[in-house]
């Protein structure tokens, strides 16, 4: 038997990179997905895939709210518009996900939300401040939201990736950052915390943080 047979999710930016490996990952272990991005070709490409369909499936269980986006820039210089689109997509985004899902999950009789912070959601980082600042808001709202929507049997938490190899990293050497387990992380490694919170195994979690980053936050920045 599948770890999550019978529930139907559905994944904000599951066109691709870690959107794309989660859809596979609760497929695989017996979900229905419905993806949603803004590269309908890429998704359409994934929904044949795996072979789902986007349409209803009469009820939802599992929301994964993945899509985010990055802008670089110094405090003093930063362009507003970016600014505004980062934490658009990144925060209001996930937000609206909850606010669009939780009918549909009270209906079911609970559900799983699951909000793709960041290590960035704990730390923070130089030259992507709207980046860093929507991730920490993910962070504090899965939690406020946890406690609301508890007694509804809605669980939200909230996970926390470090340098995980996709196409927005792609471009990034291996050696960038000092990780204590010596690579970056793959998407998969990433879905594996996503289907264990979609699963009746994490049952008893909620408000928590799942940090999958080699060991990455652990360590404090030094020269030899």
């Amino acid at each position: 038997m599948g770890r999550v047979d019978g529930k139907v999710a559905l994944i904000s930016g599951g066109a691709r990179g870690m959107g794309a490996e989660h859809a596979r990952a609760l497929v695989a272990e017996g979900a229905k997905v419905v993806i949603g991005d803004i590269l309908d070709d890429e998704g359409k490409t994934l929904a044949e895939e795996i072979g789902t369909a986007v349409n209803e499936f009469g009820k939802l269980n599992v929301l994964v709210n993945n899509a985010g986006i990055v802008a670089l820039g110094q405090i003093g210089k930063f362009d507003m518009t970016k600014w505004h689109k980062v934490i658009d997509v990144n925060l209001t985004g996930t937000f609206l996900g909850m606010q669009a899902s939780v009918a549909a999950m009270k209906a079911a009789g609970g559900g799983s939300i699951i909000n793709v912070s960041s290590i960035e959601g704990i730390r923070g980082a130089v030259m992507v401040h709207p980046y860093v600042a929507s991730k920490w808001a993910v962070r504090g709202l899965s939690k406020s939201a946890a406690l609301e929507l508890g007694p509804d049997q809605i669980r939200v938490n909230s996970i926390h990736p470090g340098f995980i190899r996709t196409p927005m990293t792609k471009h990034f050497p291996d050696n960038m950052l000092t990780i204590p387990l010596g690579r970056p992380g793959q998407s998969e490694e990433v879905s594996t915390f996503v289907v264990f919170l979609a699963s009746d195994e994490s049952r008893y979690a909620t408000g928590a943080e799942f940090v999958m980053d080699g060991g990455l936050v652990n360590d404090v920045p030094h020269k030899l």
